[in-house]
């Protein structure tokens, strides 16, 4: 018997009281669904919670850097020796949202923006897990996100897969 989705919120808000760092493989893959294209980055993942640093290393196809810091995003391109800068001021909360969608977030803010419900359980990679829905109260976000499938750990109650659908049937996965 799955456990019920209160359960599941409570145990992801322990593990975010103890989550420091995270480091991880991760697998980038965007959907277009109206040509049929699907393109996948690989890499690794790191993750601060203390000052909410995202650093991703994206080793597969081309090599580029990516770190999330405070309200700017620097993209370096290896292949050009060059550093694309971004203000993120604006759009702060929303790469906040999609980024650390479940890692060290409190599930009440969770609650606040989006409508939360429990799908099923999955097996994923051999790990149990609850697969969470979760549709934006924002019109801003669900401008850009109609909904989000979440995969959260059975073990370590943290993301294992995200799944972001935008309005018009484009999706992109996080694992």
């Amino acid at each position: 018997l799955p456990p019920p989705l209160s359960e599941i919120l409570s145990r992801m808000n322990e593990s975010a009281k103890n989550l420091k760092t995270v480091s991880a493989d991760l697998e980038y893959t965007k959907v277009t669904v109206l040509v049929d294209d699907k393109s996948t980055e690989t890499g690794r993942l790191f993750y601060k919670t203390k000052n909410r640093e995202i650093l991703i290393s994206i080793t597969k196809p081309e090599a580029k850097t990516v770190l999330f810091k405070k309200n700017k995003a620097e993209i370096f391109l290896p292949k050009i020796n060059q550093i694309q800068e971004y203000d993120l001021e604006e759009q702060s909360g929303l790469v906040e949202q999609f980024f650390l969608l479940g890692f060290g977030t409190e599930t009440d803010k969770l609650r606040k923006d989006y409508d939360l419900k429990f799908v099923t359980e999955e097996e994923l990679d051999g790990d149990t897990t609850a697969l969470l829905e979760l549709i934006p109260r924002s019109e801003k976000t669900a401008a850009q996100v109609t909904k989000i499938h979440l995969w959260v750990s059975e073990e370590s109650w943290l993301p294992v897969q995200q799944k972001f659908f935008q309005p018009g049937g484009d999706y992109f996965v996080a694992r």
